[in-house]
């Protein structure tokens, strides 16, 4: 059995990869800042044992508790799954909420990193989900995709540096996925094409599958993502962004 902590673990990605490892027996900690959607969240995960830790981590104060926990507490696993975006125009977006979904996808990334890769054991594993936006980029989610290509590399980088240690670090890349995310950050899902689009509990078997390879320092969902990344490799810069623009919101 091993013990788990997932952040964003009460929606989404983060919940559906909470569901799968709890039917391996493993144990879950969920953090979110939502008390109501935690508390239904544990009631779905299959097993006992689990419990949630209550926190805004686009906040300081947030991610300096969970650090403190993770400081006092060993996990097998740490999965940085909380996140967020922002559609629209850059000049048009509010800078202070800019600066708090950055504090989120990668100061409270990498202080938790920091934290848990310090006291990790030879097994353990640090997934940090980043996102195929991340290598593409996507006019309409500039700052979002920008976060997403420093969680990325960041964690190409620990990686590296960690696996004489036995300690296997992930840098995991869903493309766009049918959860709550898009309405929360201002938009439809349907901008995107069906067949982009993934269905949670897909990418959360991927995620999985990756921790359970202990392999490689990047892992990408779904074959048509991992298609479009390949491809890409054969195009200029100014061609893939015009080719991510014909999706984009903003126009």
């Amino acid at each position: 059995m091993k013990r788990i902590l997932i952040t964003g673990g009460s929606d989404g990605i983060g919940f559906e990869t909470a569901k799968l490892l709890a039917l391996d027996g493993d144990r879950l900690t969920l953090v979110a800042r939502n008390k109501e959607k935690l508390e239904l969240a544990i009631s779905r995960i299959p097993g006992s044992g689990h419990s949630y830790l209550l926190a805004d981590l686009s906040a300081k104060e947030g991610t300096d508790e969970i650090a403190a926990h993770i400081r006092g507490n060993h996990y097998d696993v740490l999965i940085n799954c909380a996140g967020v975006g922002m559609y629209g125009r850059f000049e048009n977006m509010d800078m202070k909420e800019l600066i708090k979904m950055m504090q989120l996808n990668m100061i409270s990334l990498t202080v938790l990193s920091h934290t848990y890769i310090k006291n990790a054991k030879s097994g353990d594993s640090l997934i940090n989900v980043a996102s195929t936006l991340g290598v593409t980029s996507f006019p309409g989610l500039a700052v979002y995709a920008a976060t997403k290509a420093f969680v990325g590399s960041f964690s190409d980088s620990l990686w590296w540096e960690n696996k004489k240690r036995g300690i296997y670090v992930v840098g995991f890349c869903p493309g766009a996925t049918a959860t709550s995310f898009h309405a929360t950050a201002g938009e439809n899902k349907d901008i995107f094409p069906k067949f982009v689009l993934q269905d949670p509990v897909a990418v959360a078997k991927e995620l999985v599958r990756s921790l359970k390879r202990r392999g490689k320092p990047r892992a990408v969902s779904g074959a048509v993502n991992r298609s479009m990344l390949f491809f890409q490799r054969f195009l200029s810069r100014k061609m893939t962004v015009n080719m991510m623009g014909v999706f984009s919101p903003v126009k």
